[in-house]
């Protein structure tokens, strides 16, 4: 079975919900660094012989128009994250279809082909937003990787499905993939990306990831261009989240070419158009 590698396309000022998080307003004004790290994870799978799901933020497909294209041109699918790396819990419908809207435009309009998949800020889709599905859909997309199927800081979905399923809504249909939990005691716990990845040693990483695979579901996982930067700039915040944002950097790399030695891994895109037998099931 194949993993699924993903990059979620931001710059090491999109922290959410922290006091010091600029507004969008002041980031053209800020020193980016997602183009250099950006370029440097393309390499990294260049040398590595795999492609994966890029989901840039509108804003950066904006700002940085020649990495969309360059990630396109490597044989890496082109996804949204979405244009203002807002909270979806706090848009109203409205807000939330023009935000996941506008980004799939401005992706589109760079790369010139259609964007299939999204993925939420911080996965903050939650069971008190019934209408993120049909907003989805409505906005054209046919799959949809914002689900964590637990309990977390930015929302969480306590209870859902661990591997893909099919939601039908008034809209249409759209494929979720939800983050990958593995089941460990009876509760399940992420491995697979982001502070996670960062905070587990790699062994137990990869002892994690087999045991998913063995249930038949695919590993999907994570990462973000600031976190193979070690030296990015860091935003005030209170230890807790300081934590949460910058242990470990120094290890993301290594964990992730070993990530790559270890597991085959593709796109969202090739995941579907390779094993569509998940998509019978419905959430």
């Amino acid at each position: 079975m194949y993993s699924i590698l993903s990059v979620d396309v931001e710059d090491w000022f999109h922290i959410l919900d922290v006091p010091s998080a600029p507004q969008i307003s002041e980031w053209d004004a800020l020193p980016s660094h997602v183009e250099k790290n950006f370029m440097k994870l393309l390499d990294l799978f260049s040398e590595a012989n795999v492609i994966g799901t890029c989901f840039i933020l509108g804003y950066v497909g904006r700002r940085f128009p020649n990495l969309v294209r360059e990630a396109g041109s490597r044989g890496h699918e082109i996804a949204s994250h979405g244009y203002a790396h807002r909270l979806v819990y706090q848009m109203s419908p409205r807000e939330f279809y023009d935000d996941a809207l506008q980004s799939k435009q401005v992706l589109e309009d760079i790369w010139g082909e259609p964007i299939s998949g999204y993925r939420s800020a911080g996965f903050s889709v939650t069971q008190g937003l019934p209408w993120f599905f049909d907003k989805l859909v409505e906005a054209g997309y046919r799959y949809d990787s914002s689900v964590f199927p637990a309990v977390r800081e930015h929302g969480g979905m306590k209870g859902g499905s661990y591997g893909p399923y099919m939601v039908t809504t008034a809209a249409g249909r759209i494929l979720e993939f939800p983050i990958t939990l593995a089941n460990v005691l009876g509760r399940g716990i992420c491995f697979f990306g982001g502070g996670y990845l960062r905070l587990f040693p790699y062994f137990l990483v990869k002892r994690m990831g087999r045991s998913v695979e063995q249930e038949g579901r695919p590993v999907v996982f994570y990462v973000h261009p600031r976190e193979i930067d070690p030296n990015h700039p860091r935003l005030p915040m209170n230890f807790k989240r300081r934590f949460k944002s910058y242990i470990n950097l120094s290890t993301m790399e290594g964990k992730l070419r070993k990530i790559l030695r270890d597991f085959p891994v593709t796109s969202f895109a090739q995941f579907i158009a390779a094993d569509g037998q998940f998509l019978e099931g419905e959430g």
